[in-house]
């Protein structure tokens, strides 16, 4: 596989993955049922805030990652290992308690806050396929940036677009040779 090829991939994937993780955070996560009340629905927006936040912030990282210097591409490849592994631990927590992570839907409808109270107000949680789906995808965002931090120095540098300008001092010219240079024809300007 050519480092061109190996860039737009993991390029690719790093947008692609970003995306299911923010589609993942506008979904259902856990359909709550209270005890004697209704059967409340808490999407990923309640569930796991963060997720939103770290989805953006890996899409801009790709930007960075698309004209980054070999250097920064390693620097790069590891802060979205970082932001994987936070995607992750978003994930994981809120399916570890589904409850707590449901907390503030909970208490918007009953009125009732606290980690006890709210806890003896829940009959049972079913969990959507949406949370693992996102952890899934922020596990697969953090083994990509250790493919970016390992791969990074063999990718093809960015355009001229972006390489710094460097000024080089004019040429000492008169104004008999701008005079010379109109009358052969061109434009010294």
């Amino acid at each position: 596989m050519t480092p061109r090829r190996l860039k737009l991939i993991l390029l690719a994937s790093g947008l692609l993955l970003a995306g299911v993780v923010f589609a993942g955070w506008t979904q259902q996560w856990f359909s709550v049922a209270l005890v004697d009340g209704p059967t409340l629905g808490v999407t990923g927006d309640i569930a796991a805030p963060a997720l939103s936040t770290l989805a953006l912030t890996c899409l801009v990282l790709i930007g960075a990652l698309s004209i980054a210097g070999p250097f920064f591409r390693v620097v790069l490849g590891v802060l979205q290992l970082l932001l994987g592994a936070t995607m992750v631990l978003s994930g994981v927590l809120a399916l570890v308690d589904p409850v707590k992570a449901s907390s503030a839907s909970i208490t918007d409808a009953t009125g009732i806050a606290g980690a006890a109270p709210v806890a003896a107000l829940v009959a049972s949680v079913a969990v959507t396929a949406w949370p693992w789906v996102a952890t899934i995808a922020g596990a697969l965002i953090a083994v990509t940036g250790v493919a970016v931090a390992v791969t990074g120095k063999y990718w093809p540098g960015s355009s001229r677009k972006y390489s710094p300008v460097q000024l080089e001092p004019a040429e000492s010219r008169t104004a008999v040779d701008d005079w010379d240079a109109l009358s052969g024809g061109s434009d010294p300007t």
